[in-house]
């Protein structure tokens, strides 16, 4: 299996093939574009059948073998089994099992309508980036063991990547961690989540302006390729394809557990913002799982609701972002997105390269196919199964009394924007599985404004926002960033 870059044209640097332990370390292509299989590897119905009694350990190495192939066998299954255990994913509620990993509670159940949550939050920091981050921290401390080599990661969250991926790094042998998150733009459980942490590897920068301005600095640091080599810059945001790929595993896991045979479909309804976790089923679709439909649910910052209601992919301005109750999906760039685009224009590299040239220049591009737009291929974006729609905070505040009034259940607003969504668009006969987001208790503001109530904490989050907290606070200048991590990697001297 070999990796092309979404912007692989004649010209580019990164034409070039590459494996899968090539790309591992890093997150953008020499050309700015994002790595994808040169084909998707296909599953069979006989795979399907052997892997539904797998455990989640060992459906995450069968998976993943297809596209790393350039890892030993003997390794990639002891990765995956040290990474996808109880003990790693122990924050199972009361009524479900830790061995589960990602346990699926049937909310409604008819001829009608069946509406599925699948638990993505059992992990240490409580939210569905777990479910890779902790993988990849396994996978970049292999790697750079191998070579005796070091890494600084450079990242961007909205709320949970940056806690996620701090929590799989610290204490890693050779590597640090610089993220980069929007300032008082978290809830105060995020934020206290990233910024307790004391480990001397781990550097919280929160950035005076919206999650676009970290992201934009991450692409801009990771433009620069000098700086990067000579930094030896990586990422852990969702253009680094390992996590991706990683999240394909629990589209698998959420099939297999909601059928019993392989002539049965499901849809998946998936809380968006930077396009990644919804990327992932979107390549699980196209390795031949059983999805009908892949849904995006979006908040008031719903970009991708309107491209894929009207075929224009109109970016916002930092101006024009709203500071919403769903806070990690505050996003009006997403850097996925991409990898979605390339396969819709036909993996036309150039086409790709000429369009998202014109997200950076003009802000946006229209496929609608009207009189003087880009293209016509928004045509084409049923073929891939997508739907839309979008929440409002009322929505939100609504969605999460009706859930727990009617199952018991507490939910974030992420996943309530989800399971809004995910109602307007079941359909008799296939199954309808919204992926959850994170923990209620990570926003629980909300939830107290929702419910006149806290919402539960699992055991050693009881008083995380009154632990000391250690950051420092930054303007978005790319070059002031540079310094910065000059100055903390010490391979300048």
């Amino acid at each position: 299996m070999q990796y092309v870059s979404t912007r692989a044209t004649s010209a580019s640097a990164a034409r070039n093939p590459q494996h899968f332990s090539d790309i591992l370390l890093g997150g953008l292509a020499p050309d700015g574009g994002l790595y994808l299989p040169e084909q998707y590897p296909q599953v069979t119905g006989a795979e399907l059948d052997a892997w539904r009694t797998l455990s989640y350990a060992e459906l995450a190495y069968e998976i993943l073998r297809k596209f790393a192939t350039d890892i030993p066998d003997a390794d990639l299954k002891a990765l995956t089994a040290k990474t996808y255990t109880p003990e790693v994913y122990r924050n199972a509620r009361a009524d479900e099992s830790a061995s589960q990993i990602t346990p699926l509670r049937v909310l409604e159940q008819s001829p009608e309508r069946t509406l599925i949550l699948q638990g993505l939050s059992n992990g240490p920091t409580l939210a569905f980036k777990d479910m890779a981050m902790q993988l990849l921290g396994n996978l970049f401390e292999y790697a750079l063991a191998k070579n005796g080599d070091e890494l600084n990661i450079f990242g961007a969250t909205s709320g949970d990547t940056g806690s996620a991926a701090e929590y799989a790094m610290r204490g890693k042998r050779g590597i640090r961690v610089f993220m980069l998150s929007p300032h008082k733009k978290m809830s105060a459980f995020q934020t206290a989540q990233m910024f307790s942490l004391q480990d001397p590897n781990i550097f919280n920068i929160a950035v005076e302006g919206v999650f676009d301005d970290c992201q934009d600095m991450v692409k801009a640091v990771s433009n620069d390729l000098e700086f990067k080599v000579r930094q030896k810059i990586g990422t852990v945001n969702s253009i680094n394809w390992a996590r991706v790929v990683a999240q394909v595993v629990y589209y698998f896991r959420g099939y297999l557990s909601a059928t019993t045979s392989n002539d049965q479909k499901v849809s998946f309804t998936v809380p968006s913002g930077n396009f990644g976790n919804i990327c992932a089923g979107h390549i699980a679709r196209m390795m031949g799982l059983p999805i009908a439909k892949l849904v995006v649910a979006t908040n008031e910052n719903n970009v991708l609701d309107e491209f894929f209601r009207t075929g224009v992919y109109r970016v916002r301005k930092s101006s024009e972002t709203y500071h919403t109750s769903s806070p990690s999906m505050d996003i009006s760039k997403a850097s996925n997105f991409e990898r979605f685009v390339y396969d819709l224009v036909g993996r036309d590299a150039d086409r790709t390269h000429a369009l998202f040239r014109k997200v950076d220049t003009h802000g946006g591009f229209d496929l609608s196919g009207a009189p003087g737009s880009d293209g016509d291929e928004f045509n084409l974006v049923a073929n891939y199964g997508f739907q839309s729609g979008c929440s409002t905070h009322e929505d939100r505040l609504a969605t999460i009394r009706d859930v727990f009034d009617d199952y018991g259940i507490t939910i974030d607003t992420h996943t309530a924007d989800g399971i809004k969504v995910a109602r307007e668009h079941v359909e008799p006969g296939v199954p309808m599985i919204v992926l959850e987001t994170a923990l209620a208790a990570k926003f629980n503001e909300t939830i107290l404004e929702a419910l006149g109530t806290d919402a539960a904490r699992p055991a050693g989050f009881e008083d995380i926002e009154s632990l000391p907290q250690r950051f420092v606070v930054m303007q978005p200048n790319v070059a002031e960033m540079k310094q910065f991590i000059a100055a903390h990697t010490g391979l300048d001297k």
